[in-house]
Order: structure tokens, then sequence, then C-alpha cells
């Protein structure tokens, strides 16, 4: 037999949907708030194009690097010109936490007096030391360590 009463509410089927309705805005919300906390990654500065550095031998032109690499971040006319390209990359994990730099570099290309590539060197942060990462050495200090270091003070926002 069925209820044919017009004065009995019919609850059941909007209480099943009522529910289903909490529990995909619940999961909803669960997921925004989820993919609002993934983390980031910043780059800053110079981007170096991948083999861009395989491009410059010894003895190439300063043209040639400037087709290259493009316009330097910096140069500096001491002893020769030096070509500087600067970059820093940093990330944070969640959201709202603070930046954390991961990696500082700066690539030098040092032209002799007729402007022809004497030297390159990728320069990185590599235990708290600058590092070349060309020749795997840490140079020692002098004049070359004297540009290089408020360069990378400069780069460290902490």
């Amino acid at each position: 037999m069925t209820d044919t009463n017009p004065r009995r509410p019919r609850t059941a089927p909007l209480r099943g949907m009522l529910s289903r309705f909490r529990a995909v805005a619940a999961v909803s919300l669960v997921c925004a708030a989820l993919g609002a906390c993934t983390g980031e990654q910043f780059q800053k500065g110079y981007i170096l194009p991948q083999g861009a550095l395989e491009q410059i031998p010894i003895g190439a032109s300063q043209d040639q690097v400037l087709i290259v690499m493009g316009t330097p971040s910096t140069v500096a006319t001491l002893d020769g010109e030096v070509f500087y390209y600067i970059s820093q990359r940093s990330e944070r994990p969640v959201a709202f936490m603070n930046q954390r730099v991961v990696d500082q570099r700066v690539i030098a290309i040092y032209f002799d007096k007729n402007r022809q590539v004497r030297r390159l060197a990728n320069y990185g942060l590599q235990d708290g030391k600058i590092f070349d990462f060309v020749s795997r050495t840490t140079p020692t200090s002098g004049q070359e360590m004297s540009y290089l270091t408020p360069l990378f003070k400069l780069l460290s926002f902490n």
C-alpha cells in the first residue's frame, strides 16, 4: 500500500541529498585548503640558457658572447673587461612561509685587452663558500673575490 497523504512531508530524499551536498562541500574545502599550501619557486636575475656556456670557447669575441648570453647583469672594467651574469633561485615549501635561497650563481666571463674570452667561471655557493663550478675550485682571496663578495651579499636577502 502506498502512502498518498498529501499532508505528510517527504523528507527522506531531501536528507540524502543534503548529506551528499555536505560531503561534497567538505571535500572541496579540504582540497582548496591543501592547494593553497603548495610550495613555490622563484627565479631572480639571469636565467642561463641550456648549453650556453659550451657555445663560448676560450678566444671567442665579445660580440659572440653578447649574442649567446645576452646583456650582462653588470660589467667590470679593471684589468680587462669582465661580464657578470647574476642569478638567484629561492623557494618556499608552504605558501605562507619565508623564502629560502636554494642557489646563487654569478657567471663571469673574463676578456683580455683584445676583447677575446680569456676565462669562464661559474661561481655559486657550496657549503657557504664561493665556489667555481667550471674549474671546481674555491678561489683564494684577492682582487677577484673583492668583486664577487659584494655581489653575493647583495643577492642574499635574509
